[in-house]
């Protein structure tokens, strides 16, 4: 906000850093619903000092609403000029009726990296051929019947242009697609094996490849994650 008030008053932008100071310090934020202060001193700060609270209050009388009026248009020009920079390298993608596309599908569970949750980079299921255009970037395909759940009307950001008629459709009965497009990865191979040392123990990791996917996607995984979520995947270990 600071920066969008110099765009109009450039010559004088050190004189709003007292009202600006006052406003982030008291002002309640939307995350965590108290104002900066609290979070960080546990108590709301003591902003009774008289000297900034009369120079900010003389700020705030003497720019008024025509200030934020003015610091709202220049973050609405900056936000405009950075979405056509990004407009720039972007093409529409335009299909018509007849057209056959892949559908994006994720796998977003059963991932794990370190105990963090992840995914996979998103697979494609398909073609399907495009039964009707619903509005400028909606298209209705044409689904098997094991994909009755689905709702059959799609962004264009889900979709993937198919180059050539298609002879056969990618086998989607191996995978088990929720309505929301997602499906779940499961471990089918152990590639390798390691050690990995932390400052209290040591952990054992496993290279996994995931149904579904290559050997190039395979990711580490620990030892307790694989047991613990995929009982009867890992051989047992002798006492």
């Amino acid at each position: 906000m600071l920066r969008a008030r110099v765009l109009t008053y450039s010559t004088k932008w050190d004189e709003c850093l007292p009202l600006a100071s006052l406003h982030i310090t008291t002002a309640t934020k939307r995350a965590w619903r108290w104002p900066l202060s609290r979070l960080v001193w546990e108590e709301v700060q003591n902003t009774s000092e008289p000297v900034e609270l009369r120079r900010a209050s003389h700020l705030r009388a003497r720019f008024g609403s025509t200030s934020r009026r003015a610091s709202e248009e220049n973050l609405k020009r900056a936000q405009s000029r950075q979405k056509s920079y990004s407009d720039r390298r972007r093409r529409p993608l335009v299909f018509k009726e007849g057209d056959h596309v892949y559908l994006r599908v994720s796998p977003m569970k059963g991932v794990h990296r370190f105990g963090v949750k992840g995914k996979l980079a998103p697979r494609y299921v398909g073609p399907f051929k495009i039964s009707e255009k619903c509005g400028p970037v909606a298209y209705r395909l044409e689904l098997p019947p094991r994909l009755a759940a689905v709702h059959d009307i799609f962004h264009v950001s889900q979709l993937k242009k198919c180059l050539r008629v298609p002879e056969e459709e990618i086998d989607t009965s191996q995978v088990e697609i929720e309505p929301d497009l997602t499906y779940e990865a499961r471990p089918v191979k152990v590639l390798d094996r390691k050690q990995r040392s932390t400052r209290r123990s040591t952990v054992t990791m496993y290279k996994v490849q995931w149904s579904e996917h290559t050997e190039e996607e395979a990711t580490w995984e620990t030892e307790e994650y694989l047991r613990t979520k995929y009982p009867g995947f890992l051989p047992s270990t002798s006492n």
